[in-house]
């Protein structure tokens, strides 16, 4: 199944509501960063989130980024998501190891306290950004809590990323369902029965689930309607110009000191771990636009 994410309504739009596969991507992520089982979880949730709250925004030139900073052994995350289902995203310690947890990774674990920041670009002047405590550090209520104090909107999330047992990705995907404050209390009721009655999205994805599916499964009985589609990627846009950008920005004395060294230098983009290499003379040029600022 191709990684592609729904945006969808229920109850005669009294619910909203975005679900995703992220398989591709979430394996993309792995296999560019080298992430242990546990950092691929917590990444790929992230990612997931951050995808489909990307998709809730409304201009093509918008921008969101979500950072966790945290005292567990992964340190942090951030993943940045734009409007069209192109998602990007790294941890700070990639190979963070620990015990399962009741049979699962613990992602909680990794974590650890820590605190959630979500920064949204639209083009005014100033972004929006909010602010929230790591709640169990799981990602899907952190993101859950997030919606209900920094946006008044109560939301349920659900993330999942499931392994191979050779640490590949088997399946990974999520929901998020928001509900509008017009909403009738036997709709509500309706809903929190379902949430409460639903399989984990590990298992749905697991089962073969779609999308639409999981959807069918969270909304059951409230008439759900599927407004639209669209594909998710995990795709970068750095490139070397923006990596020079990088460089200048440091400073004379750092490239100058680059160039005493006398040898080519290796930059990783953070976001996709692409390397740029940079021979002495380049560093010379990039020296002289540094002096020309």
């Amino acid at each position: 199944m191709k990684d592609y994410i729904v945006r969808a309504s229920a109850a005669h739009t009294q619910i909203r509501a975005f679900a995703a596969v992220t398989t591709e991507m979430v394996e993309e992520a792995r296999q560019r960063h080298g992430t242990s089982p546990v950092a691929t979880a917590a990444l790929g949730r992230l990612l997931t989130g951050g995808v489909m709250m990307g998709s809730m925004m409304k201009n093509a030139t918008d921008m969101l980024t979500i950072q966790i900073k945290c005292s567990g052994p992964i340190q942090g995350l951030t993943v940045t998501a734009d409007s069209q289902g192109n998602v990007k995203g790294y941890v700070y310690n990639p190979d963070v190891m620990l015990p399962p947890k009741n049979g699962k990774l613990d992602v909680g674990g990794a974590l650890g306290q820590g605190v959630m920041t979500v920064i949204k670009d639209m083009g005014l002047k100033e972004p929006y950004s909010g602010q929230t405590i790591l709640q169990t550090g799981e990602i899907a209520e952190d993101l859950t809590y997030y919606f209900a104090t920094s946006e008044q909107v109560p939301s349920s999330v659900g993330l999942g990323v499931l392994m191979e047992h050779d640490n590949t990705v088997r399946c990974a995907g999520g929901f998020i369902v928001q509900v509008m404050p017009f909403i009738e209390d036997e709709v509500l009721n309706r809903l929190e029965q379902n949430i409460q009655n639903i399989q984990s999205v590990t298992s749905m994805l697991d089962n073969g689930h779609t999308p639409e599916e999981m959807l069918a499964q969270v909304l059951d009985g409230l008439d759900l309607e599927i407004t639209d589609t669209m594909p998710a990627k995990f795709t970068c846009n750095c490139s070397k110009e923006r990596i020079e950008k990088a460089i200048i920005s440091v400073g004379k004395k750092e490239i100058q000191s680059m160039i005493d060294d006398g040898k080519d230098i290796e930059v990783k983009c953070h976001f996709c771990n692409t390397a740029y290499n940079y021979t002495v003379d380049e560093l010379k040029e990039l020296l002289k636009k540094a002096k020309a600022r």
